[in-house]
């Protein structure tokens, strides 16, 4: 099956901030039988940069995979969770994904698998996400700070955020990259980067990783 339009929305709460947490459980219900979401997954968000220890228990995100536009439109105006996370929230942040290119797996999933060709000057959305192995997490933890770094002062990067399922173990990062070049740069002659991604292989922090580079149909912000 084919997944084509993938949206991750963020939501910002000023007040319904407990509320807003026990959405992680109960939101399910209404996700888990909606018609033409194939993949979906609720997180909650960092307080720091990239990876974070500290959860921002303002900011929760939502990412959504569908098989249609109409099914994502009927979703977005109908379904009960969605509306009221809209209703309680003091504003949003919605990005519209284009899937170019993932490896790797999520749950089990791979939920971004249709290539596409980036528009010319697209803008690059990057999800980077891990379940951590419980043996190496005191190691990993240690070495987040020098990530942390490298992506903050990353040039051509114009927004981050760390998102997860669960603090400490499952974790990842969403970035917006003014183009390609920009992503390519940052891989390959980053030094803190590289040096992280030579660890990581290396000390198998990882049980289950995921890669995924995207265009950037459109940022909504209201």
């Amino acid at each position: 099956m084919n997944s084509t339009i993938t949206n991750l929305h963020f939501f910002n709460y000023t007040k319904h901030r407990f509320w807003a947490f026990t959405q992680m459980q109960l939101a399910h219900r209404f996700l888990s039988p909606t018609k033409g979401l194939v993949f979906y997954k609720l997180l909650g968000t960092g307080s720091g940069h990239g990876f974070s220890l500290w959860p921002d228990f303002s900011t929760y995100a939502l990412l959504t995979v569908w098989e249609s536009e109409q099914d994502k439109h009927h979703f977005t105006s109908h379904n009960k969770a969605f509306l009221e996370m809209t209703k309680r929230s003091h504003k949003q942040k919605t990005i519209e994904l284009l899937s170019i290119h993932s490896h790797g797996s999520w749950s089990g999933q791979q939920p971004f698998k249709q290539k596409n060709t980036a528009p010319e000057n697209a803008k690059i959305g990057i999800i980077t996400r891990a379940t951590l192995r419980p043996s190496k997490l005191l190691e990993f933890w240690r070495h987040v700070p020098q990530a942390s770094k490298a992506i903050k002062n990353a040039k051509g990067v114009k927004w981050y955020k760390g998102i997860g399922e669960w603090p400490f173990v499952q974790q990842a990062t969403f970035s917006v990259w003014d183009h390609q070049d920009s992503v390519m740069e940052y891989a390959y002659k980053d030094p803190n980067h590289a040096s992280i991604v030579k660890k990581t292989k290396k000390r198998k922090w990882y049980k289950e990783d995921m890669f995924a580079r995207f265009a950037i149909v459109k940022i909504s912000d209201t």
